[in-house]
């Protein structure tokens, strides 16, 4: 008799167990089949399919930047794949224009040795933009402004850090510039 208690005792807690991993396993199963479909964002795409992106302006004194982000951009834009990229505003649904308007350098870090000497500068890129629509003729968004920083350290030289820097700010700016123009929230 006490035989037949243990071995009936020990069925219940064993399917209790089995009950219990059964309920957890059907409620994970429909926790991720209704977190199937679920996607990031509002699900809506930019209201225009093709782009053109006008060359890019540069009011700074800094040369090389124009060909670095006009480069970069249509790099970006390439990459997403949302939008394609055309050569012409009047094959173009709509048309990006980027304009750089700032490029500074703040202090970050001073030398150990010379607190008058600058180790790290915090350099800015800035660009507007505006993104109009060929077909309505009416702008989306006016002189926006989109910025990348970026940190050059000065031990192997203020300018060749600066020179080596300007890409990897330049593509930066150009994946943000993406995202303004085509993420809606």
């Amino acid at each position: 008799m006490r035989l037949i208690r243990f071995t009936l005792a020990s069925v219940f807690h064993r399917s209790g167990h089995a009950l219990a991993g059964l309920s957890v396993a059907l409620a994970c199963g429909l926790l991720a089949s209704g977190c199937a479909h679920y996607q990031l964002g509002t699900g809506a795409g930019p209201g225009f399919r093709t782009l053109y992106v006008e060359p890019v302006m540069n009011k700074t004194l800094l040369p090389q930047a124009q060909a670095l982000v006009s480069t970069h951009l249509r790099e970006a834009f390439a990459r997403d794949a949302r939008v394609q990229i055309v050569n012409s505003a009047a094959n173009a649904d709509a048309t990006l224009v980027v304009a750089i308007n700032d490029y500074h350098r703040d202090i970050a870090a001073v030398r150990e040795g010379d607190t008058g000497l600058a180790r790290k500068f915090n350099v800015t890129l800035g660009v507007t933009c505006t993104l109009r629509d060929n077909r309505g003729g009416k702008a989306l968004f006016e002189n926006r402004p989109v910025t990348a920083v970026r940190e050059v350290f000065t031990d192997s030289g203020l300018l060749q850090s600066e020179y080596q820097t300007l890409p990897i700010l330049s593509e930066a700016l150009a994946v943000k510039v993406v995202h303004a123009a085509l993420d809606v929230w």
